[in-house]
């Protein structure tokens, strides 16, 4: 699953990712001795057990029972009116009825309903299951036959349904006996468990172990409108609204379709039926096997049955979509399915070539054939994620899939490129082979990011994304998480279903993606690809490293268990009873608050250094160093005074690497003299960490600047990059403060004599601008310090803005380049008058580039006007005018813009209530609102409020509340403590030194 904005086999603290049921599927205690496989062999017995239970279910489905109409059921195609059952028949599961059941005897000594999990006595082994959609009125109704296969005695069948309206028929449990016989089990009574979003059978006797069961149930549920289950959405088409259909499930929101064993473990295969307006084409995990249809203008979609997957898995759309469709060498059909205007248009082209290379580069690095007969892409136009990777129909947000070559990006394609890339990977590394459990999701999620650069890099090599791009954007990004004492383990226990949110994070992607990375480079990548697909032992295999056996497993444990990372310093060893050969090397637990450093207890971690010895024209070769405790010596070349330690070389590691003070100065001497004697990765990892440093108190606060000061002469986007993104931080640190003009100099003074080198772009929508034809490098870098340059407020920037936006409006013609246009909006719009924003939110809803859209919706949140701010947070929550998906970003938006701070942070306490109800049971969403509204929160009033806030509406916000808490309570601390310091520096004449 993508996110706005599944790994190697055998690390030991997964569960197994084979294709084996777990002995037993409750909640079992934690252990590190799990491990994970993947190889070829599962894809042997995974068709083996498709065969077996194809043959197996055959029969039944041939001989099972009709299912009876329910009473509120029209067949005809129509519907009736909905409501009450009648006593007895039925169950609305989010009533309270269920709640009264369990003081009737002793039958009910024994509760499974009552557990968090499902009691595992029972198991699915396929779905049969029949659909009627209807899109007048937006409900749906359904048919489920399950085949069970009782694996313990009992008495009890439970299953997950969530909103439906359930209705039981007489005979609705069906034994095969062991001759064939067919045998009605009496159910003793039925009824919801809503606290847990079950449904009880009660039987009047014991199911037998090893014999097969039918169940089945029928129901009716609302098509919401909201974006999870099955919801629905909306377009327009030539001043038409049409709508479509389409399920999200992941994690736990299949129940709200179906009723059914909603767990990653309990995987089965699956028959589905959809029958719906023949104005519609219905879609699902697999090709249409037959269709027919019926006299009233209905069709009848029967699909093909699947492989064995979890439901979460499962997805079908009802859509009046068009597409565009290609093939692979092997016979694999591809189909991009969009809004009719966008496939004429050729929006969805580009997303289509890619999946057909990604197929064919997955197939060969994995050797593992894809396994479905097709794979469609759906772009739709609200989704609560970036993407969801349902095996053999993908579900996309338009922004992040429908690409029009003229106006969008080159930052724009390349997240795009790597979203596809990322959901492709999931068609192995999740779909094929899934966790058994919602802990271990950082394994599918933490490979899936891995790959995003990968994969990237395959599709077009001299993007060099892996080497470079990874370290900006998800190697620092995550250590600023996961530097904070409210982080938590990448692997966690998860309890109830409201805990599995806390496991869809950026510490479960990035840091997930950033261990299998430097685990990649521990191994070797030759070693790291051949235990992919060839070897179930080889991730568990001892590595012979520096003369000692390294057991991977052991090492990856303290990654996977603890949270954080650790903070690694390197020093020349003072001792006179050993040589300048020698260093002296410490970890400890990087944590940015000072006072809680002390509070929490040691933790350690086996930690692969790597370090270089140079000087001022060369660099030895790195070595590999292992630490294992706090303070630790260690042998490498010969040193002197003029020679400088750098270690964690290409930031292969997943931690951070501080220096003496004397060290700090020759390595910030050799940037200024030779910056090219140091990696272009190295140098970018020199900034993220004093600057972090810094923060955290590691370090006097002008050491990361000083080590900035050589910028005007580094040619390299990716130092800029990371120097951008640790100035953006303190920029929001320090806008509100009477002295921020010496700051926004000093950055300016860095930034200008490379702006003014590089210029602006000169070239126009659809010529040589595509990212596909220009050195991305040089774009990406000349777009940086043109963002910098307008951000801190060079004039030269601001007038080429502005002449920019005002011959937009005189011409109506939008001659600025493609991969700048939202610097100069933002610019344009936070300069010049209330006509432009008006111009601005006019293009906004005239346009039909789903890029183009975004950038303008985001540019009218840089507004210096107040009113206009507070109309855009008003019109974007209680109008159709943004879309919902959207609404966050506005928020968040706002908030980071100075004047609007104060705005967005009141606007989002007044409206929790309505925000919450509306993004509170998605993925992220939540999370990333609060994050954004908070992140750059430092007075002591606003921190004040954060505190009153958490208390009366902390609720149902998960550890978001407490981690934006922390961070402000860092903000507030680093003002109290450091900036002060921190601008006396500034004050200093250039000459000075740091300290």
């Amino acid at each position: 699953m993508g996110l706005n904005d599944s790994s190697p086999g055998a690390m030991r603290n997964g569960r197994g990712l084979s294709d084996q049921w777990a002995e037993s599927v409750v909640v079992r205690p934690r252990t590190t001795e799990r491990h994970i496989t993947v190889h070829k062999r599962l894809v042997l017995g995974f068709a083996l057990s498709i065969i077996t239970l194809i043959i197996v279910t055959a029969v039944a489905v041939a001989l099972s029972v009709r299912f009876d109409d329910c009473g509120g059921r029209d067949r005809g195609g129509g519907r009736g009116e909905t409501g009450s059952r009648g006593s007895g028949g039925s169950g609305r599961l989010n009533g309270s009825r269920g709640e009264r059941m369990g003081d009737r005897g002793d039958e009910e000594v024994v509760q499974p309903w009552k557990n968090s999990r499902l009691p595992g006595s029972v198991r699915p082994r396929h779905y049969d299951l029949r659909l009627a959609v209807y899109m007048d009125n937006f409900t749906f109704s359904g048919e489920v036959s399950i085949e069970l296969e009782c694996v313990n005695a009992t008495r009890f069948i439970v299953l997950h349904a969530d909103r439906l309206e359930v209705c039981w028929h007489e005979f609705p449990l069906i034994s095969r006996e062991v001759r064939g016989n067919f045998v009605f089990m009496r159910v003793h009574r039925h009824f919801p468990f809503p606290a847990n979003q079950m449904y009880v059978v009660v039987l009047h006797r014991e199911l037998k172990p090893g014999r097969l069961y039918r169940l089945n149930v029928s129901f009716d549920a609302a098509i919401e409108d909201e974006l999870l289950g099955f919801f629905r959405s909306s377009y327009t088409l030539q001043r038409e609204r049409r709508y479509l259909a389409v399920t999200q499930f992941s994690p736990i929101h299949a129940r709200k379709a179906f009723p059914c064993f909603d767990e990653p473990v309990y995987k089965a295969t699956f028959s589905l039926s959809l029958r719906h307006d023949s104005q519609y084409t219905s879609l699902s995990n697999m090709p249409v096997d037959s269709s027919w249809p019926d006299e009233d203008g209905w069709v009848t979609d029967r699909f093909a049955r699947t492989p064995r997957m979890s439901t979460y898995y499962l997805a079908w759309a009802v859509c009046n979509f068009t597409y565009r469709e290609t093939q692979t060498s092997g016979g694999v059909a591809i189909r991009l399915y969009a809004r009719p205007d966008a496939v004429s248009s050729g929006a969805g082209d580009y997303a289509l070539h890619i999946t057909k290379r990604l197929l064919g580069f997955y197939e060969d690095y994995f050797k593992v054939q894809y396994s479905l007969p097709k794979l469609d892409l759906l772009a739709v136009p609200k989704h609560p994620y970036a993407a969801m990777e349902n095996w053999g129909l993908s579900v996309f947000v338009e922004q992040k899939i429908l690409l029009d070559a003229d106006v969008s990006s080159s930052s724009y394609q390349m997240e795009l490129t790597m979203v596809v890339v990322h959901e492709i990977c999931h068609q192995w590394f999740g779909d094929l082979v899934t966790p058994v459990w919602w802990e271990d999701v950082w394994l599918k999620e933490g490979f899936a990011h891995f790959f995003e650069y990968v994969g990237t890099d395959f599709l077009f090599p001299k993007w060099n994304m892996e080497k470079q791009r990874f370290l900006t954007d998800v190697l620092h990004e995550v250590m600023l998480l996961d530097g904070l004492s409210s982080s938590h383990p990448i692997s966690q226990e998860v309890e109830q279903a409201a805990d599995i949110d806390r496991v869809f994070d950026w510490i479960a992607y990035k840091k997930g993606a950033a261990l299998i990375r430097m685990l990649a480079n521990v191994m070797g990548q030759p070693l790291f690809q051949k235990g992919l697909n060839v070897s179930t032992g080889l991730f568990l295999e001892a590595m012979r490293s520096e003369g000692r056996d390294i057991d991977i497993g052991e090492m990856m444990d303290r990654w996977t268990l603890q949270m954080g990372y650790p903070v690694v310093t390197i020093s020349k060893n003072q001792s006179e009873q050993l040589s300048t050969h020698y260093i002296k090397v410490t970890q400890e637990h990087f944590l940015y608050g000072e006072e809680v450093r002390n509070n929490l207890r040691y933790l350690q971690w086996q930690v692969p250094l790597t370090v270089a010895v140079g000087n001022a024209s060369t660099v030895c070769l790195e070595s590999l160093i292992w630490i294992n405790n706090r303070t630790e010596n260690h042998r490498i070349g010969q040193m002197d005074d003029s020679t400088w330690l750098l270690g964690n070389i290409n930031q292969t590691g997943y931690f951070r690497v501080n220096y003496d003070l004397q060290n700090w100065k020759l390595l910030i001497q050799q940037l200024h003299n030779n910056p090219q004697i140091i990696s272009v990765g190295n140098r970018a990892g020199l900034i993220d960490d004093a600057f972090n440093l810094a923060r955290a108190g590691y370090l006097p606060q002008g050491v990361p600047l000083q080590l900035i000061g050589y910028l005007p002469e580094e040619t390299s986007f990716l130092p800029w990059h990371a120097a951008s993104r640790a100035l953006y931080q303190l920029d929001k640190l320090l806008d509100r403060t009477d002295d921020y003009r010496l700051f926004s100099d000093y950055v300016l003074k860095q930034v200008a004599s490379r702006y003014h080198q590089m210029g602006w772009p000169t070239n126009g929508p659809g010529t040589e601008g595509n990212i596909l034809q220009a050195s991305y490098q040089t774009e990406e870098l000349q777009r940086e310090l043109i963002m910098l340059a307008c951000s801190f407020g060079n004039k030269q920037c601001h007038r080429q803005a502005v002449a920019y936006i005002s011959d937009w409006i005189s011409s109506n013609k939008n001659r600025i380049p493609p991969n700048i246009r939202d610097i100069v909006y933002c610019t344009g719009v936070s300069l010049m008058d209330e006509d432009v924003w008006e111009f601005i939110w006019m293009k906004f809803h005239s346009t039909s580039a789903v890029s183009e859209k975004k950038i303008l919706l985001e540019a009218l949140t840089c507004s210096d006007n107040t009113f206009l701010l507070n109309r855009l947070l008003n019109l974007s929550l209680t109008s159709d005018l943004v879309p919902e998906q959207d609404v966050i970003d506005v928020i968040i938006h706002v908030g980071r813009n100075p004047q609007g701070r104060n705005l967005a942070w009141k606007y989002f306490r007044d409206k929790w209530e309505i925000l919450n109800a509306r993004y509170g049971e998605a993925l992220f969403m939540n999370s990333k609102l609060i994050g954004g509204v908070t992140e750059f929160l430092n007075t002591e009033r606003e921190l004040n409020e954060l505190k009153e806030f958490i208390q009366s509406s902390g609720v149902g916000a998960g550890p978001a509340l407490p981690r934006a808490l922390e961070i402000v309570e860092g903000n507030v601390r680093w003002h109290r403590l450091h900036r002060r310091h921190f601008y006396q520096w500034l004050r200093k004449p250039p000459s000075s030194t740091y300290g």
